[in-house]
């Protein structure tokens, strides 16, 4: 997430510095962009997902668990952006139906008898994602503008485990098949002779419990699961 912090202001400061260093007579590019109803493009990506969670008390004199470390892993998507301009051109409804690959890992550390021993649980997953939200842009200055956007997404995880069976030997952590999450986060646009290119940096955070408590010594000791994904993503629309 670090990294992609980063990233994301060296990529607006040098915006900014693109802009400021143009004159106000400027040839604007695209113009004709703010003026369609409609537009399309696609989206490339990475995220790094990891859970928010919430445990149950007495986690080691109930589960003989010393601690439970939640790893952020690293992923990537792609989608195909649909834009609707609402009213004025700063304004508008975008939908990206998304294909994401994540993983996420929770690192188990027992303590029994003095002794430590660890279990590493990787969840795969390979989601449809379909977000709707809101951009609110500013307005353009030379060929460069920042954008804010909100609004949540409907994920269906392909690689579901939440229909298996379990074994009571050797169990496995279940979570939702389906989920929805908040999303929020902000961009940069730049708008080249006969597309614009954009780069965002946003947050998904899941809205309902994802866990299924199956009485296992891995889903026992916790008490909540949400979904929490950093996405950062270029953009190309025309």
């Amino acid at each position: 997430m670090k990294n992609y912090s980063i990233i994301f202001l060296l990529a607006i400061t040098f915006g900014f510095q693109c802009s400021f260093a143009q004159r106000s007579e400027v040839t604007k590019n695209y113009r004709n962009f703010d003026r369609k109803f409609i537009q399309f493009g696609f989206m490339l990506g990475v995220n790094t997902a990891d859970f928010s969670t919430e445990y149950k008390g007495n986690l080691l004199t109930n589960y003989d668990l010393y601690s439970i470390e939640n790893i952020s892993q690293p992923g990537f998507q792609l989608g195909i952006i649909s834009s609707m301009k609402l009213g004025h051109p700063s304004i508008r409804l975008r939908f990206i139906p998304s294909l994401s690959f994540q993983e996420r890992v929770l690192d188990y550390t027992y303590l029994r008898d003095g002794e430590f021993s660890t279990h590493e649980e990787r969840l795969g997953s390979t989601n449809l994602d379909f977000p709707l939200l809101f951009k609110f842009r500013t307005l353009r200055y030379n060929n460069f503008a920042s954008y804010i956007i909100t609004g949540a997404q409907y994920t269906l995880d392909l690689q579901t485990k939440e229909f298996s069976s379990q074994s009571p030997a050797n169990p496995f952590l279940k979570i939702k098949r389906d989920d929805f999450q908040g999303q929020i986060g902000a961009g940069v646009d730049f708008f080249l002779p006969y597309f614009k290119f954009g780069m965002e940096l946003k947050l998904s955070h899941g809205l309902i419990n994802a866990l299924i408590s199956d009485k296992t010594r891995l889903s026992d000791p916790i008490d909540r699961l949400y979904n929490r994904v950093w996405w950062f993503s270029i953009t190309f629309e025309g």
